[in-house]
């Protein structure tokens, strides 16, 4: 069943007195459970789809659809409510609110859901990626790959459909970022989570179902099963 897809996307931007066009006339659909990864050159348009795919930015042309529902013509409110119920995200940066420890970080998304039981959540996901002795630590108490497994916690918090994530092993040596990728793959594998993955490493990219290689804001070629 697909669960992400786009026709024709197309992403234009202003460059001086001209139109600078990032992504050309993109088609892909994406089944629920896939692990997709998307790879291409700097400037390819690879965080540009992410972000369209995943309702963060607005295409110039052409439709996305999430569990057959057409987004890319909805309102702010209307995307942010279904971000919240549906969708995940990781970034290279990890993006953890500072002043927030770890468990606190995990628990802010879920209380604004109004999820009853936001604390017992957070803290066995936090368990679940290796932290049950760091839930009261701050960011700056943690590593790297610590900050990116509380951030990992938090986007499973809310049990998304679908999990986007950008270079999410970029800011970490090669041992931390293999094991926060392993730990990405059992965590999606356990709750049937589709997760769509930008990255520039040929061996993150290995472990994913389809590899997606765009070159100068087009689809180049689609390498794997799917």
């Amino acid at each position: 069943m697909t669960v992400l897809e786009c026709r024709g996307l197309t992403k234009e931007l202003p460059s001086g007195a001209l139109r600078l066009t990032v992504l050309v006339a993109v088609d892909l659909a994406i089944a629920a459970g896939e692990f997709v990864a998307i790879l291409g050159p700097s400037g390819s348009g690879k965080t540009t789809l992410l972000g369209l795919l995943a309702g963060l930015d607005r295409p110039s042309a052409g439709e996305v659809w999430l569990a057959g529902q057409r987004i890319d013509g909805l309102s702010e409110d209307a995307l942010a409510r279904l971000r919240r119920g549906r969708v995940g995200f990781v970034f290279q940066s990890f993006q953890l609110l500072g002043n927030l420890t770890a468990l606190e970080n995990v628990c802010v998304p879920l209380e604004l859901t109004g999820v009853s039981d936001a604390r017992s959540r957070a803290e066995r996901l936090l368990g679940e990626v290796g932290l049950a002795e760091r839930l009261h630590h701050y960011p700056a108490q943690l590593s790297g790959g610590e900050q990116q497994r509380v951030a990992l916690a938090r986007a499973f918090a809310s049990e998304p459909s679908v999990l986007f994530a950008d270079e999410p092993t970029g800011n970490l040596d090669a041992e931390t970022g293999a094991r926060v990728l392993a730990l990405i793959s059992d965590l999606r594998k356990r709750r049937g989570t589709t997760l769509v993955l930008v990255t520039h490493d040929p061996e993150v990219a290995a472990r994913a179902d389809r590899r997606v290689h765009l070159l100068a804001g087009r689809i180049e070629r689609i390498e794997g099963r799917g």
